[in-house]
């Protein structure tokens, strides 16, 4: 019984890896060409102009790939270099400026204890008032 339960995971697990290689080994095909080799990648239609040298085949780009690749180099490459101009240009736009102009915290702390006097003076004012009045702050009222 126990060896079923062996048996049975390893005979699935032979199974998932066969069908993977042997889904790798069908990717590629390769053709006898007058200079070497032209291997083709059957899912996405690749070329490569392939060689032998010293008992290894050595695979290229086709050349219209190439461009196409080299193509889409310079995209990129245009691209990056738009974007970091860009970054430059808001890194130096009149918001940064504003934002790095912002004061200090101790500039900031200073503006809050002149805020805080002037309102305790402001407060002892109204209660002076208020002591003037006689009333206490109560008004009168007629009904």
């Amino acid at each position: 019984m126990r060896l079923q339960h062996i048996l049975i995971p390893a005979a699935l697990c032979s199974l998932v890896a066969a069908s993977a290689y042997s889904e790798e080994t069908d990717r590629y095909r390769l053709e006898k060409s007058a200079n070497g080799y032209v291997r083709m990648d059957t899912r996405t239609g690749a070329m490569s102009i392939c060689e032998e040298r010293t008992g290894q085949l050595v695979c290229k780009m086709a050349a219209d790939e190439r461009a196409a690749y080299q193509d889409e180099i310079d995209r990129l490459d245009n691209s990056v270099k738009a974007l970091d101009a860009r970054v430059a240009k808001l890194e130096n736009s009149l918001s940064a400026r504003l934002e790095s102009q912002l004061p200090s915290q101790e500039d900031f702390n200073k503006t809050m204890g002149y805020m805080e006097q002037f309102f305790r003076t402001f407060k002892d004012i109204v209660k002076d008032m208020d002591k003037e009045d006689g009333d206490g702050g109560k008004l009168n009222q007629k009904t």
